[in-house]
C-alpha cells in the first residue's frame, strides 16, 4: 500500500484511539514513547532518562508528516486498513 497523503489521512481518521508504545535502552540512556492517534493526528509522548543524575525529560508533541508516515509504515499490520489500497 502506498502511503500517499490521502491514504495517511484516511488511516488516521479510521484508527482513532489507536495506541502503540516503543522502548529504547542504550548504554547510558533509555526512552519510552507512546503514540496515540487522536483527532486525525499522531500525538507522541516521550519520557527518557540519561546517564546524568538529573537528566530526566518528558515532552509531548504532534508528529510532523515524516514522523507520521514512518509510524504508519511501521505499524500498518496493526491498523485498520479496510477500504484502502
Amino acid at each position: 500500500m502506498r502511503l500517499t497523503k490521502n491514504v495517511r489521512e484516511a488511516l488516521l481518521q479510521q484508527n482513532e484511539g489507536f495506541t502503540a508504545q516503543t522502548h529504547y535502552r542504550g548504554k547510558n540512556s533509555r526512552e519510552s514513547r507512546t503514540y496515540t492517534i487522536t483527532n486525525g493526528e499522531l500525538h507522541v509522548k516521550v519520557q527518557g532518562k540519561g546517564s546524568w543524575g538529573g537528566s530526566h525529560y518528558k515532552k509531548e508533541f504532534v508528529a510532523d508528516d515524516e514522523q507520521t508516515h514512518r509510524f504508519l509504515r511501521n505499524h500498518l499490520s496493526g491498523l485498520n486498513t479496510e477500504g484502502l489500497s
